[in-house]
């Protein structure tokens, strides 16, 4: 009888699981490469200061390349972490952009692009420093839901 009272709360715990409470799930990591874009009318379309979802342009916005809208669709909910270039130099050199800001995806990158993603940026030498990285990619949400 002594069994039976200990294990009742991990048997609660584990029905209501079933019941459609569900598990709580890991994050989804990834490494992408990024770069970063302006709202410079060279690196944008006719309106640099709108996203594809209409949204403005700011810190925390973020464009991925369309075969990752299945990942990634806009409204995702994302943290970063700087991996460094391509052969891991300067790593972590960009965090200071990146730490404790949630970043959303509101924007597409050209279609020629391909499984990478695009970080605003206020002005065009702070994207041209940040060149082509390597970056950690924690979903905190993905989509809008």
């Amino acid at each position: 009888m002594g069994w039976l009272l200990h294990w009742r709360i991990p048997i609660l715990i584990l029905l209501i699981a079933a019941c459609g409470l569900g598990w709580a799930q890991a994050p989804r990591v990834m490494t992408l490469k990024a770069t970063a874009y302006t709202s410079s009318a060279r690196e944008t379309d006719s309106t640099p200061f709108i996203t594809a979802t209409g949204a403005r342009t700011r810190i925390g916005i973020i464009a991925v390349s369309r075969d990752m809208l299945h990942e990634l669709p806009y409204g995702s909910k994302v943290m970063l972490e700087d991996l460094g270039t391509h052969r891991g130099r300067g790593k972590g050199r960009f965090n200071y952009l990146f730490k404790g800001r949630v970043f959303v995806v509101e924007d597409t990158m050209h279609p020629r692009k391909r499984d990478q993603l695009d970080v605003w940026l206020p002005d065009r030498g702070t994207a041209i420093r940040f060149g082509v990285r390597n970056v950690r990619v924690t979903v905190i949400r993905r989509g809008r839901g």
